[in-house]
């Protein structure tokens, strides 16, 4: 039975994450506005039904200037009330196949409405602040350095630089001049900051033993050989809470709306009928309990005293 209803959650999980992730929030000011912008034959079209268009298609109509998305919504609108018309004409509003269609967007737009206004309502800022305040704590510090480099292709080139710069070359012309990375070349060498484990191990041990200012000796690499300067050293700054808030919202978001179908699945009685559905469901929750070799022994008892 718990191994039931753990495969009920991950499925919950997934389809919450699918769902959620496709649910662009429809702003509350945009409803208590209600502007009419435009009739049609008769019938107004307001803010609210733009910003409910917007939640539904805005999203495939990338970045565009926003009188010019309103207007493209506004359009979208009308066609759809003119089709609607010429539907209802038809009466094609009546009968078996609209009511089924009826129920579903009912469905959906309570689906829609349950995660704006109870999910979301759930998720403050002051909430994704406590988290990345949390999960910076746990950061450990971490060097990193900024650095130039010369790449060249012999041992005796990359000395004949080194004494360049010794006699007062500058590093940044010499690089633009003679390195063979292309990557860095026409920016002096530069290589930006980078930490541990960014850098092929001879390149990597030398940079973190020399100081700020310091230019190395000849390095060879798979590359050829390398003249590195030091440009800087710091410790690693975790990125700024306004770079990372909108990422760690969407996260808390997601992880309510899975707790929430979890929960929901665990109180509502779900049967598959459909044969074909029901066997593959089986087959894969047949995938998804534990192996024997995964499941944990029961405490062992002590020893008893003979």
């Amino acid at each position: 039975m718990k191994i039931r209803l753990a495969q009920q959650a991950v499925r919950a999980v997934l389809t919450v994450a699918l769902a959620s992730a496709a649910l662009p929030a429809v702003s509350g000011r945009a409803f208590a506005e209600d502007k009419v912008v435009a009739t049609i034959n008769g019938m107004p079209i307001t803010d609210a039904d733009l910003a409910i268009a917007d939640s539904e298609v805005g999203a495939d109509m990338g970045s565009m200037p926003a009188v010019q998305k309103r207007m493209s919504l506004l359009e979208f609108l009308i066609d759809n009330q003119l089709f609607a018309e010429a539907a209802d004409s038809e009466k094609l509003g009546q009968g078996a196949d609209f009511e089924t269609r009826l129920k579903y967007l009912k469905r959906r737009a309570l689906r829609e409405l349950y995660f704006e206004k109870v999910i979301k309502a759930s998720v403050s800022d002051a909430d994704a602040r406590k988290l990345y305040d949390d999960q910076v704590k746990l950061i450990k510090p971490e060097e990193e350095v900024s650095a130039r480099h010369i790449l060249v292709e012999t041992e005796d080139k990359a000395k004949e630089l080194k004494e360049k710069i010794k006699a007062g070359g500058d590093f940044v012309a010499l690089a633009k001049e003679n390195s063979k990375d292309p990557g860095s070349k026409e920016d002096g060498g530069n290589l930006g900051y980078f930490g541990h484990g960014q850098m092929v191990p001879q390149f990597e041990e030398v940079v973190f033993k020399l100081a700020k200012g310091d230019v190395s000796d000849p390095v060879k690499t798979q590359f050829g050989w390398h003249l590195i300067k030091i440009e800087d050293k710091r410790m690693k700054q975790p990125p700024a809470f306004d770079i990372v808030k909108d990422r760690i919202i969407q996260s808390q978001l997601l992880q309510k709306a899975q707790q929430s179908a979890v929960a929901l699945r665990a109180k509502s009685k779900i049967e598959f009928v459909d044969p074909e559905i029901k066997t593959a469901i089986e087959e894969r929750n047949k995938q998804l309990e534990p192996k024997a070799d995964d499941k944990k022994p029961d405490a062992a008892k002590p020893d008893e005293k003979k």
